[in-house]
């Protein structure tokens, strides 16, 4: 299998193109370890930039500081429901994925692109935006409350929640497309119980179709936003025409000890 250059580092700084990849159904402690391993190799200019799509099974998961008592649903109803409660490491309140919801993992070492965490946040909420207004549907940030909002703040359709370690990120963002809505009855959604839920299929007043069918549509929009808000190129193939299986093989190629090894040995070194 032969390097592909977009999973380079690239000494272009703003001008390094990201690479986006469709996962599809992942579930939540896979993508994490994949994470922390992405970050590892970003950090140490092995890889370059990474963008993860995905789909998750049904979970709950909290921030670092968040309060478990916004989780509404006691242990009884989550383990009847196999929705296991996860506390991690990214900023941000207690928040649900689940079929229906896409979520993006961006692996971005910041100083490459001249920015500050404040910046990125921006540039996420900008893509979910974008990404509501590419299925014509109206929303953008609220002040103060990170995250996408429709109807003048009053109704939530997409959360952020980053961590940045070694000036890389991970975690991202949660866009509802196609979401089973009454999911978010488990918990105070921002830790604010008067939150309301929504989702790009409730606000176009249409049934929710096949949920991965219409998460992979929204990834591919977001991709795009994204990499235009970072001013950055987009590489990989987006869906429809990609397979998630291949996808995740190419990024286990990418960290094989050896391959990092060979990416991270300077030009003309002996």
């Amino acid at each position: 299998m032969d390097r592909r250059p977009q999973d380079q580092p690239d000494a272009a700084g703003a001008a390094a193109p990201i690479t986006a990849r469709w996962l599809g159904r992942t579930g939540y402690r896979d993508a994490w370890d994949l994470q922390h391993r992405l970050v590892a190799a970003r950090a140490a200019e092995a890889i370059g930039d990474q963008l993860l799509l995905l789909e998750h099974e049904p979970v709950l998961t909290l921030g670092r500081h968040s309060d478990p008592s916004h989780v509404v649903a006691d242990e009884a109803e989550l383990a009847a429901r196999h929705i296991e409660l996860i506390r991690t490491e990214r900023g941000g309140e207690v928040t649900y994925h689940g079929p229906g919801q896409l979520t993006a993992y961006p692996i971005v070492r910041l100083a490459d692109r001249g920015l500050y965490i404040r910046s990125f946040v921006r540039a996420l909420e900008t893509a979910l935006s974008e990404t509501c207004a590419a299925f014509g549907v109206e929303a953008g940030p609220k002040a103060g409350f990170p995250g996408c909002w429709c109807a003048d703040g009053t109704r939530k359709i997409g959360a952020v929640g980053v961590r940045v370690e070694r000036g890389v990120t991970y975690h991202g963002i949660a866009l509802n497309v196609s979401v089973r809505l009454s999911d978010f009855d488990l918990i105070d959604a921002c830790g604010m119980p008067d939150v309301e839920s929504t989702s790009i299929a409730r606000e176009r007043d249409e049934a929710a179709q096949p949920p991965t069918e219409t998460v992979s549509a929204a990834a591919a929009a977001f991709a795009k936003a994204l990499a235009q808000a970072l001013g950055a190129p987009l590489e990989g193939t987006l869906p429809p025409r990609t397979d998630p299986a291949r996808a995740r093989r190419e990024l286990e190629w990418l960290l094989r000890p050896e391959t990092a090894a060979a990416s991270a040995t300077p030009v003309g070194a002996g």
